[in-house]
């Protein structure tokens, strides 16, 4: 079908997304929608909704071209990008959470440097690829953030005769800097075999006299001559290959993991380095003693700032307080998500003195994480009004908080212990405005039970009138809890049975008590490792359950990717629409929320997997991915008819999609003027003809209208001017629903989406 101005599309049936088993859900950006706060008695949290952060890298970006370099964050833990704005008031840390942006990077793996290799000003990315080497993206930006490919599968350098790949491991952060002071930027990583110190020279400058070029070479094998032991963190200085023996492999393997911060520290126009080990708490401080040309280092501090952070530290240098002077973030760069410190694992240096002679002084470990839920290590959302007050409180059960960290008897392996506990936020707002408020991280005493993995579920099991608790945990069996409390008064749980009625499903079990056959008494469902569901019904009566197992493979779903790990994960999330029908969202190891339908008498069968959970990103549809192990809870909190949902994942925080009426076109951008965009559309469902008013945007510069599939194809486009009516012959169109996008300019963020049903 043509695209012209007498012809084309469509627009709106405003469909309930209980009605018609669809759920939509926008990203709310805190920074700008603040109708649902949290906080607790220590903090304000500006961006509760932000995911947690466990083993984050941090990065400056001008992301909104005001000219001030805001925050781009990457927690390798699930691969999470978190974008924040810079509000750029001086000497005060002013950042604004603004998810809008996240969706404008590639697939990042791992580890991310951004660095401005072409000297344009703006900058580029430099991340990990899976063939073990690096991946460039040039920054393309042309007043909308767009990145291109540069290099594939790796970047090279001549080595010797041949250009071959400059090997960086996932368990290696690299230094991309300007190491030689000419204008380009160099790379500095570990040699595959360990110890030291590889120098790959970017010719830029000397082959073209500009640095707009990935030319790269190997100039040196042994770069600040020193070598690192391969068994421990241990460093000799004065030395190279052939100079001290015992630090030539022996046994070949690969080099293990290091970080590089290469910044001068003492004034002297040459590199200086902070380096970090995997496995090992602690900074080291190299001072260069050479020059930029030839490094070569003097002095060793092995103890740099005192950091003693679990594991594989992290520092970056950027500036956090808006003074012109960087700051040095120190976070966690383990590739193991069992050896960070969690909630409390970012720290900041402030620095008081020059970017080429710092002064740190400490000023917190929990920078950014004290303005956001983050529980540890895993979330793990369960609304319940635990205070019979009528709004529906938040209760979060994880994998744990970080506890204590030791060695193998032979000192090469790091293992960490972690606890689970249950934290409570109270809904203190309103039937139509919730907001949460944390009172405590160990409701229940959870801790005291030394679980890991612990999830919670509640309803009445004993016939008393009020909710008791289920808890699940990592070995797989059930925690039982009677809710001792009179009726109608605040809960209160005592410990009543372990290994509740001998249930254990193997591993990492994550129970559901709902009535799910409808006949009046309440079941058991639970979510394991395998990623499979267990049914247990409820075979005795209302106040004596017995749950008695009727498949561990309940409507054949089975959450793992065996392209990501042989387990799921599962952790199920069953509700019921207005239609008083059952649906279904799932969490999973890879990340994915899986929905289903099609489960109301149909216990026995396959339930359908659904593609509707998704949002709509520049005309693509994505699948709401939160990072690894997620996990849901849904139900219409604010009481507007749509259901809302938290995410949780393994960072230990939350995502808040809140449920809107139709696919968003551009998730988490809920500042814009949509009342601009006002139209209409007519008569709708339709059959052969449709009509769209565009009254109110009548004498707007150009109106931009696309028209996609339910699969996010772009089936047509076309741009009007001074037009207030469209009439469009569909009858050439399927008969389905369809999602129509009106923006102001080409490139212009302000959009607006809506659906029309073709009918027959």
């Amino acid at each position: 079908m043509s695209l012209k101005k007498s012809f084309f599309l469509l627009l709106i049936l405003l469909m309930s997304i209980q009605s018609q088993g669809q759920l939509f859900f926008t990203e709310i950006n805190s920074a700008k929608n603040n109708s649902v706060k949290v906080n607790s008695e220590e903090d304000i949290y500006n961006f509760p909704w932000t995911g947690g952060m466990n083993s984050c890298q941090f990065c400056e970006i001008d992301l909104n071209f005001d000219g001030i370099k805001d925050l781009f964050v990457f927690d390798r833990y699930g691969n999470r990008i978190m974008t924040f704005l810079n509000g750029g008031s001086p000497d005060s840390v002013d950042y604004s959470y603004a998810p809008q942006y996240k969706e404008k990077f590639p697939k990042l793996y791992d580890w991310v440097i951004l660095a401005d290799y072409n000297a344009d000003g703006k900058q580029d990315i430099f991340t990990y690829s899976n063939f073990g080497g690096i991946l460039v993206y040039k920054n393309v930006s042309d007043g909308e953030l767009k990145f291109e490919s540069m290099v594939y599968p790796f970047l090279t350098s001549l080595q010797g005769a041949i250009y071959t790949n400059i090997l960086v491991t996932y368990a290696d952060y690299p230094a991309i800097t300007d190491l030689d002071n000419d204008g380009d930027l160099d790379i500095l990583t570990f040699w595959g075999m360990g110890a030291f110190v590889e120098m790959h020279k970017n010719l830029s400058m000397e082959k073209y006299g500009v640095p707009d070029s990935l030319d790269y070479e190997k100039t040196d094998n042994c770069w600040g001559h020193f070598a690192e032991n391969e068994e421990s963190n241990e460093i000799t200085l004065d030395t190279c290959f052939g100079t001290k023996e015992n630090y030539i492999s022996k046994n070949k393997d690969r080099h293990s993991g290091s970080t590089f911060l290469v910044i001068d520290l003492d004034s002297d126009d040459d590199k200086d380095l902070i380096l970090g080990d995997v496995d090992y708490p602690n900074l080291m401080k190299l001072v260069n003693g050479g020059t930029s040309d030839d490094a070569y280092m003097i002095s060793l501090d092995t103890a740099f700032l005192s950091i003693w952070q679990y594991s594989m530290p992290l520092a970056t240098y950027v500036d956090i307080n808006n003074d012109s002077k960087k700051d040095l973030l120190v976070s966690p760069f383990v590739p193991s998500m069992f050896n960070s410190r969690n909630y409390k694992s970012v720290m900041l240096f402030q620095n008081s003195g020059e970017n080429n002679s710092p002064v740190f002084h400490y000023k917190t470990n929990k920078f950014l994480q004290n303005e956001m839920i983050d529980v540890g290590s895993g979330a793990y959302p369960v609304f319940f009004d635990y205070d019979n007050d009528g709004l529906k409180d938040l209760l979060i059960g994880n994998y744990g908080y970080y506890n204590s960290s030791w060695y193998d008897p032979n000192g090469l392996i790091l293992y960490s212990d972690f606890i689970s506990k249950l934290a409570l936020f109270k809904n203190t707002g309103t039937a139509t405005e919730p907001s949460f408020m944390l009172m405590t991280r160990d409701f229940a005493d959870i801790f005291d039970l030394e679980l890991t993995g612990v999830v919670p579920a509640f309803a009445d099991l004993d016939g008393d009138g009020d909710d008791d608790m289920l808890i699940g945990n990592s070995e797989g069996d059930i925690y039982y809890y009677k809710n001792s409390a009179l009726v109608g008064d605040t809960a209160e749980f005592v410990l009543e049975q372990i290994n509740y009625q001998n249930i254990d499903v193997g591993d990492f079990s994550a129970p559901q008590l709902i009535d799910l056959d409808k006949d009046g008494m309440t079941d058991l469902i639970i979510g394991e490792k395998k990623g499979n569901l267990n049914f247990y019904k409820n075979t005795g009566t209302p106040d004596e359950p017995v749950f008695t197992l009727v498949t561990d493979s309940l409507g054949k779903v089975n959450v793992t990717d065996y392209n990501v790990s042989y387990n799921g994960y599962s952790v199920p999330c069953f509700f019921k629409d207005n239609d008083d029908k059952f649906k279904l969202i799932v969490g999973s190891e890879q990340g994915k929320l899986f929905y289903f339908t099609d489960i109301d008498d149909n216990l026995g069968g396959k339930f359908t997997e659904s593609d509707s959970l998704f949002q709509i990103i520049d005309s693509i549809p994505f699948n709401i991915n939160e990072g690894k192990r997620t996990a849901a809870a849904i139900a219409d909190l604010n009481n507007d008819g749509y259901f809302d949902l938290l995410a949780g994942n393994f960072a230990g925080g939350l995502k808040y999609f809140s449920g809107v009426n139709s696919p968003p076109v551009s998730p988490g951008i809920t500042g814009n003027n949509y009342s601009e965009l006002s139209f209409e559309i007519f008569p709708n469902p339709a059959k052969e003809e449709i009509n769209i008013s565009l009254q109110n945007l009548y004498g707007k510069e150009k109106i931009i209208l696309k028209l996609f599939d339910m699969t996010g194809r772009l089936m047509n486009s076309g741009s009007f001017t001074n037009i207030d009516l469209i009439k469009m012959n569909i009858s050439g169109f399927v008969k389905g629903v369809y999602i129509i996008e009106i923006s102001l300019k080409a490139g212009n963020s302000i959009k607006q989406g809506r659906k029309l049903l073709i009918i027959e």
